[in-house]
């Protein structure tokens, strides 16, 4: 259940949902978006830690890929909203930074955070020793993988060969988690996995409701989301599994990863981290401490 005063916006989403009308493909930059953590309160000894550049400038400048509902899709105005969006204008608050999003293909953010267009990346970007290769991250959740199914049609994750299974294109789940199931079936003799890609996570859902997919894959709190905002159309398939670290992205070796570390842990410590989770009914995930590349320090 979430908090009462998330409803309505989501309400506007959920109607949307099944008809493919979310439209999360336009390029856009927005400030603040609505419900966001505006409360939070400078932190000085993190703020303290911001390069000059960005302090001066003022402004946070935040990759986004508002398609990933609950975590960051977009409001009725076409703004960010959501549970990972309000982490991240919480954490430019603490940091005396004026939140600004900038909306971007998923596989787009990295190389932009690492490229000096944006400072951070915030949109689920799941920790892994291949990504930390070409940026930091800074570990903030711990978030599992949960298939979802038609209700009525019961789906094994761990006995899925031969099944059609849509995933959001460049997610986790579309780059490693099925494919590797995927060769596991082809191993044992047995036909591989069909995987079908989407642009959007809407997209994702609406393939198994129609019946073009027999399964979704996406990270835990997306999946039981989807499931709640369809009524009684989607059902999980499973239990969770493979949990693994959250991180906001920031380029390799940045004097930012710090300040961003020591924003996130204020947030924890304060205790606004843990009211942005409760409110969106993700509170599973959360941690008591924020780390540095988890993936090869884990």
């Amino acid at each position: 259940m979430r908090a009462r005063y998330v409803f309505p916006a989501l309400a506007a989403v959920a109607a949307l949902m099944l008809t493919g009308c979310v439209d999360n493909s336009t390029p856009a930059e927005s400030g603040v978006p609505e419900r966001s953590a505006a409360a939070t309160t400078k932190d000085d000894a993190a703020a303290a830690l911001v390069p000059a550049e960005v302090a001066d400038r003022g402004t946070l400048i935040i990759g986004t890929e508002p398609t990933y509902a609950p975590n960051e899709f977009k409001n009725e105005a076409g703004d960010p909203i959501g549970w990972d969006i309000e982490l991240a204008s919480g954490l430019a608050a603490k940091l005396g930074l004026t939140p600004k999003f900038q909306v971007a293909k998923f596989d787009n953010i990295i190389p932009s955070v690492a490229g000096g267009k944006a400072d951070i990346g915030a949109s689920s970007f799941t920790d892994t020793v291949e990504r930390e290769e070409q940026v930091d991250f800074v570990n903030y959740y711990n978030a599992g993988i949960q298939w979802a199914s038609a209700t009525g049609n019961d789906v094994d994750p761990n006995n899925a060969c031969g099944l059609k299974v849509a995933v959001q294109t460049a997610t986790f789940e579309d780059t490693d988690e099925v494919p590797a199931k995927s060769e596991a079936c082809v191993a044992a003799g047995k036909p591989p996995i069909d995987k079908l890609k989407f642009d959007t996570q809407a997209d994702v859902a609406n393939a198994v409701v129609l019946g073009q997919a027999d399964a979704l894959s996406a990270d835990s709190p997306v999946s039981l989301y989807a499931i709640a905002q369809t009524g009684d159309k989607l059902q999980p398939a499973g239990d969770t599994f493979d949990e693994a670290p959250y991180g906001m992205v920031v380029a390799r070796g940045s004097e930012l990863t710090a300040a961003v570390q020591a924003a996130l842990q204020s947030m924890v410590d304060d205790g606004s981290y843990n009211a942005i989770l409760d409110a969106w009914g993700v509170t599973d995930g959360g941690v008591d401490e924020i780390t540095i590349n988890a993936a090869a320090n884990g």
